[in-house]
């Protein structure tokens, strides 16, 4: 049915318009205040910006990254494997990235060991003990934590942590246990929110069937709680640890940024993103080292989205 001039017309003033804008002209739509086609390009514009980006960011990544290998012909196997990493020789310099790996690794493993005890300890007593208070105060302290620069975690570690393990442990003090507290400290808000939030949405029914058999208030957090949350805190806690494991700037201050293999937790070492950041501003473009450091870089994606694979199955099987 077509609508006349006279059906318009008699139409009140605050009525949306946006199903006569089909009789109006392309740039009516764009101008128009109660114009859909705007708003519809505007959303699917930034959506496809984002998709756009990540692609981008990838496929560059990844093609810096295959330049060791594909143009400089370095193994890819003695890469991953080897342990010597020495870029100084003019002659047959090595690139053995496996013990940055396995400090990246470490280092994240022993934050989140360190961060979930004490986050999951803290989202239990905001979201089940001390609801209105731990509401109030805890959340405050939390969200301060999170806006705290990281080169301040670094050098408060850097003040505190390093000459504290000089003195009880012997060496120089940096080592990978300072990175990893340190670390820890950065991720235990971002896990403590996570599973504060996961615990609250547990519905009650399950506390009040606990507690309509005889449990006491304990026994429901340990049996039922926990277990009916599993699924988000391990999000949270991957999460976490995907932080912890691009972390760079305070990682690097404390750590000792050593290329040989650490053999103990109180041996200095290096990850993945500190030698980066060390070593890219002494390369020029185009160089082996470089192709060598952007294949770390791609190294480090590739982690990275494994960490976020392992997070959408988690949530997957939440929502089962």
């Amino acid at each position: 049915m077509k609508i006349s001039k006279a059906m318009i017309s008699e139409l009140p003033d605050d009525l949306p318009k946006s199903s006569l804008l089909k009789e109006k002209g392309l740039i009516k739509r764009f101008t128009d205040r109660y114009s859909e086609s705007r708003g519809r390009t505007i959303i699917y514009g930034s959506a496809f910006t984002v998709i756009i980006a990540v692609v981008a960011i990838t496929l560059f990544l990844t093609l810096q990254g295959l330049r060791s290998f594909v143009v400089d012909h370095i193994n890819f196997w003695t890469f991953i494997t080897g342990t010597d990493w020495n870029t100084d020789q003019t002659k047959n310099p090595s690139f053995g990235a496996f013990a940055f790996i396995f400090g990246s690794m470490s280092v994240t493993l022993l934050a989140a060991l360190i961060a979930t005890p004490i986050a999951i300890g803290s989202a239990i007593f905001m979201a089940e003990l001390a609801k209105k208070w731990g509401q109030r105060i805890l959340q405050p302290v939390i969200e301060i934590l999170v806006g705290i620069p990281s080169v301040v975690y670094g050098f408060i570690g850097l003040t505190v942590i390093v000459p504290f393990m000089r003195v009880h442990f012997g060496g120089s003090g940096f080592n990978m246990l300072a990175g990893a507290i340190v670390v820890g400290v950065m991720i235990l808000p971002t896990v403590t929110s996570i599973a504060a939030d996961s615990i609250r949405a547990v519905p009650d029914s399950l506390r009040e069937a606990s507690y309509a058999i005889g449990a006491t208030k304990w026994q429901t957090i340990w049996r039922v709680v926990i277990p009916a949350a599993g699924s988000s805190l391990m999000t949270a806690i991957v999460l976490g640890m995907s932080r912890a494991f691009g972390e760079a700037l305070a990682v690097q201050m404390v750590i000792g940024n050593a290329t040989k293999f650490p053999h103990s937790i109180f041996d200095p070492a290096a990850t993945l993103t500190t030698i980066i950041t060390l070593s890219m501003g002494d390369t020029t473009t185009g160089s082996v080292i470089n192709d060598a450091l952007w294949s770390l870089g791609l190294i480090l994606l590739i982690i990275s989205y494994v960490f976020i694979l392992i997070i959408r199955l988690l949530s997957r099987r939440r929502n089962v």
